[in-house]
């Protein structure tokens, strides 16, 4: 991507880290894992090691092993791998960054560090510069994600002093509900490509011009999503806007039982069959043996599944296995 000027469009799917019962991580299911979504949720972009893969609780080696074989299976079947090399400690996100380069990543990306914070806008980008100067041949990206970090600085402030002192920087992972700067980031960096991450707005983002986006329902409903995306660059808002506020819905019916992440990871294992197996501590999952139903009729009132045996006996299986 460096030298050959492509931009990064369409969906990324944040992937999931898949573990065994014992919390260790599973390279095992990770081709199966790869062409699940290239065949079924015609996604070819992935961004791993990131909030949705629980990458803050790996180890540098476990990010490794992960980002390897990531980019072993999705060779040849998928355009971008993107992995995030964000750590508390910048010699460990520089590590990270030289690790990805030699492995064959496509791009790297990088959140702010979240327990001793940068102390300004300044401090936050001479950071990212070291990191991404560890991976000089690659695409970086600023992964922005305030909800978490607690870093609230504006991206179209960020984006300018970017552009000026990372010259591998080419655009932003952009999880945040403020689309007044995500719209003006767009509109004054027309160059660089901005990524939405919050997958239940997505289409607001659309209007205001959005490259791409990251997201970890597009591990389960990109083939869905995609819909939107069509009808969006077709001009059939109405449908697009039905798909959308479908999306919202699941979201709204996923947090009205209280589910985060850890869920998330369930239901994706629900859906697809693959067994992705229980979130690290100290996140835990409140998947109830009743939950797999409750999940399927709700996803197939909303058109996102249709109902057959073969559907039943992943969900069915799924729980079991993923708790």
């Amino acid at each position: 991507m460096a030298s050959d000027g492509r931009r990064l469009r369409g969906l990324v799917a944040a992937t999931f880290t898949p573990m065994n019962l014992n919390c260790e991580i599973n390279l095992s299911i990770i081709q199966q894992y790869v062409d699940y979504l290239v065949d079924k949720q015609k996604v070819k972009n992935i961004f791993v090691n990131g909030t949705t893969g629980e990458g803050m609780s790996l180890s540098v080696q476990e990010r490794k092993r992960l980002a390897e074989e990531w980019v072993r299976h999705a060779r040849g079947k998928m355009d971008n791998v993107i992995v995030h090399v964000g750590c508390l400690s910048l010699e460990d996100s520089k590590d990270l960054a030289s690790h990805a380069a030699s492995c064959g990543a496509d791009a790297i990306a990088a959140v702010s560090p979240s327990f001793i914070k940068p102390t300004c806008p300044d401090a936050l980008v001479m950071y990212l510069k070291e990191v991404a100067s560890a991976a000089p041949s690659l695409p970086f990206y600023y992964y922005h994600i305030p909800s978490l970090t607690g870093v609230t600085y504006r991206v179209n402030d960020l984006a300018g002093r970017m552009k000026v002192h990372i010259p591998s920087f080419r655009g932003v992972k952009f999880s945040d509900m403020n689309l007044f700067d995500f719209s003006m980031c767009v509109h004054e960096y027309k160059e660089y490509d901005f990524l939405y991450g919050v997958d239940e707005q997505l289409l607001g983002a659309l209007v205001f011009g959005a490259h791409g986006a990251v997201g970890s329902t597009y591990n389960y409903l990109g083939a869905t999503t995609h819909k939107i995306l069509t009808a969006f660059l077709e001009g059939d808002l109405e449908k697009a806007r039905k798909i959308q506020c479908h999306i919202q819905e699941f979201m709204t019916f996923v947090f009205a039982l209280g589910w985060g992440l850890p869920e998330f990871k369930n239901i994706m294992s629900e859906v697809s069959g693959i067994n992705l197996g229980p979130p690290r501590l100290p996140l835990m999952s409140s998947f109830k043996p009743e939950h797999p139903g409750k999940v399927r009729e709700e996803m197939k009132r909303l058109g996102f599944i249709e109902e057959s045996p073969e559907t039943n006996d992943h969900i069915t299986k799924g729980v079991k296995s993923a708790r």
